[in-house]
């Protein structure tokens, strides 16, 4: 068979998948979707296979679909670079890497991490997206990001894996609450009252619910917000209390706060980088890579 794909139709292909119809992904790349509705079709008939099954609320695509996206977004994102690099040379950029991370490692580390970086490497350009870890190394599996940091996730097959840095979990809780006179408190002290948690699907939510599992216990979440900022604000209105990691405290004002230190194992959590295994890492992907491995083995 003479197989002919054009990078337009894969492109298509990949807007009908990620926006679940193809009427809405026809106005994301402003063709007609009688247009985009032919193309699929071309695209099933050279490769012998459905790649998505259609009904009223849209289109919902086959295994086969899945398989052709990563490898579409691989040739798509090869193609992109090849065309900045050559392209850029007359404005001076080198390289564009996606990067996918959890809000903890956004919050503490990466800011001034990225920034050392850029001030190195002025001609590489970064593109970040917030995610919780489970869909960081989706990303980086599916090839929607090149570089992922994260703390726990069930999904790290193939996918290289280094470590970054350890963050220490704390209680923050409102002047005057029961446990804001200890220096150090257990998890499992803080069970008797009410907390504000980050939002289902997130590391810490799936952590603090598991622990106290453990121990024939249940959280009593009272509030579930999606910023460590709000679960701060939240806290100071005497709301309930709240767990997060203590660097990230920094940037918010705590000073009518108390912010104790957990004593649980568990408390001190090891992020991680990953890449797609058995691929070629481009010059600007390493580099970042290579430069984030180092900052978090100097602060080891």
């Amino acid at each position: 068979m003479n197989l002919r794909l054009d990078l337009y139709t894969l492109q298509v292909f990949l807007a009908v998948l990620e926006e679940g119809s193809i009427t809405a992904a026809a106005t994301r790349e402003h063709i007609a979707p009688s247009a985009l509705s032919k193309r699929l079709s071309e695209l099933e008939r050279v490769l012998d296979v459905p790649l998505f099954q259609r009904h009223a609320r849209g289109v919902e695509p086959t295994s086969a679909a899945r398989a052709l996206a990563r490898r579409a977004r691989t040739l798509l994102h090869q193609t992109q670079d090849l065309a900045d690099e050559i392209r850029d040379y007359s404005a001076g950029l080198r390289g564009r890497v996606r990067v996918a991370a959890n809000l903890s490692s956004i919050a503490q580390f990466l800011p001034m991490e990225l920034r050392r970086f850029l001030l190195q490497h002025p001609h590489v350009q970064i593109d970040l997206e917030e995610s919780v870890s489970a869909g960081v190394t989706r990303a980086v599996a599916d090839n929607a990001a090149d570089i992922g940091v994260y703390t726990q996730s069930d999904d790290e097959n193939g996918l290289d894996i280094f470590p970054y840095h350890r963050d220490v979990m704390a209680l923050v809780a409102p002047a005057g609450h029961p446990l804001s006179g200890r220096e150090h408190v257990a998890f499992a002290d803080t069970l008797d009252y009410d907390h504000v948690g980050m939002h289902r699907g997130s590391a810490a939510n799936y952590l603090f619910t598991r622990e106290a599992a453990s121990m024939n216990r249940s959280l009593r979440l009272r509030f579930q917000v999606t910023s460590y900022d709000a679960l701060v604000s939240m806290v100071r209105a005497d709301l309930g209390i709240g767990i997060v990691p203590a660097k990230a405290l920094s940037v918010y004002a705590c000073d009518e706060l108390c912010v104790i230190p957990l004593t649980d194992a568990w408390a001190r959590r090891q992020l991680k980088l990953c890449v797609r295994s058995n691929e070629s890492l481009s010059g600007a992907v390493r580099l970042l890579l290579d430069h984030l491995i180092a900052e978090a083995a100097t602060q080891q």
